[in-house]
């Protein structure tokens, strides 16, 4: 995952054009099952117009001393994304109105978008603004914004189950590693592992890429009778490559299998944050509106980090242990999908667990302690609570559950 993201890191991705379409290419040839989806400029989703398609080959700012700032060659966030093409000679004071800054984070340079509304600027340093010196400046952004395609795919395994686990990320985002390289890198890394550990799966899974916000407004408009009718359970994945926290946005009522899942599968991390949906920030907005409504919930690691939205975040910040210990985290709900989802106990009353030796046989102070969580699984497993919820209510974290759970269905006590 971490050398995916590290060759992407580069790329000028935006809401369409080059860079975006180069990485949807990347993924694919990861995993063929990916496929492409183009949906022309002007076409209209729901209350919102796909824009027209922007490409950047060069961008800076020239003093008359012939000393360049906010080169977009040496890095791509110097540039305010979807910036219209500019040549121009301005003095200082009408430079400054087209230069963004972030005063509380001197030292970064912020990420900065106009999407729908036709602007040009540059971002730099607070500390470098500060010292750019009087005289006549050239702003040059050698950019173009012509009709032509918003681009995003989206892969599907297809299981015994026509009931469907679904993965969203979004591949919008120039070169900040954690927002979002991380979530795309996470999403087909998870894509690998079904396809590896599952052959022959139980459950149906779909996994997407996309623009955020009008990439997953365009999707749903195209995919909502399915979606509304196949997917069970969703997560949205952004800013998952860091070690800080593990962090989740919850669905609106917080009751959904997603949030089970996601509950069970943080039982006994370090640093949890559970943010309401009142706090959600992503593509949650669209998948859980009121008229959509997917069970899904966004997991990330740290959700609020100093390097958010600017050139900090990179990969000092985001490390393979990081994108590693995400993917457990939603691994482990993916095994209990394909093992034992809703287990069902095949006995009246308690098994006998000894004469399976599955149980200490000998009652004494603290003996059956370690086999406690096993019957504790049993006393819960009525075929219609799921797994992720057992361990929530026995606070165990949800791979030993899971252990234990494989443990019992293969002595015939569940189902």
């Amino acid at each position: 995952m971490i050398e995916w993201a590290k060759d992407l890191f580069p790329l000028c991705r935006s809401l369409t054009g080059k860079g975006t379409q180069k990485t949807l290419r990347y993924f694919k040839k990861i995993n063929p099952e990916f496929k492409i989806l183009a949906f022309k400029s002007g076409t209209k989703v729901f209350d919102w117009i796909i824009p027209d398609e922007w490409n950047i080959v060069d961008a800076y700012i020239k003093h008359e001393s012939r000393k360049k700032y906010c080169n977009f060659k040496k890095s791509n966030l110097h540039v305010v994304g979807y910036s219209t093409p500019i040549n121009k000679i301005l003095n200082k004071k009408q430079l400054l109105k087209y230069i963004y800054t972030e005063k509380k984070q001197p030292n970064s340079i912020p990420y900065v978008t106009s999407y729908y509304k036709k602007r040009w600027g540059f971002c730099m340093t607070e500390n470098e603004r500060k010292k750019l010196p009087a005289g006549k400046y050239t702003a040059y952004i050698n950019s173009s914004l012509k009709k032509g395609v918003m681009e995003l795919m989206d892969a599907k395994i297809n299981g015994r189950n026509k009931k469907e686990i679904f993965f969203s990320s979004y591949v919008c985002h120039p070169s900040m590693a954690n927002n979002e390289l991380s979530g795309p890198v996470l999403l087909n890394a998870l894509l690998m592992y079904v396809k590896k550990a599952y052959p022959k799966s139980n459950y149906s899974y779909r996994f997407v890429l996309l623009p955020e916000t009008i990439g997953s407004i365009t999707y749903i408009n195209k995919n909502l009778n399915n979606l509304k009718k196949n997917v069970i359970c969703g997560f949205n994945l952004t800013c998952v490559g860091d070690e800080r926290a593990y962090s989740y946005v919850s669905s609106k009522n917080e009751n959904t299998l997603a949030d089970e899942a996601i509950n069970a599968s943080l039982i006994n991390k370090k640093k949890v944050n559970r943010y309401s949906f009142k706090d959600r920030g992503s593509d949650e907005r669209q998948y859980c509106s009121p008229k959509v409504n997917l069970p899904l919930v966004a997991f990330s690691r740290s959700k609020d980090y100093p390097e958010y939205h600017t050139n900090k975040d990179d990969f000092k910040l985001v490390t393979s242990k990081g994108l590693q210990e995400s993917f457990e985290v939603i691994k482990d709900i993916i095994d209990v999908f394909e093992y034992c989802l809703y287990p069902k106990t095949n006995f009246f009353c308690e098994p006998n667990m000894g004469k399976r030796n599955l149980y200490p046989t000998l009652s004494k102070k603290f003996s059956y302690a370690d086999s406690h969580i096993r019957m504790d699984i049993i006393a819960f497993s009525d075929g219609k609570t799921s797994l992720f919820k057992i361990a929530e209510l026995i606070n165990k974290p949800l791979k030993k559950v899971l252990e234990e759970c494989k443990i019992l269905k293969k002595n015939k006590i569940i189902s």
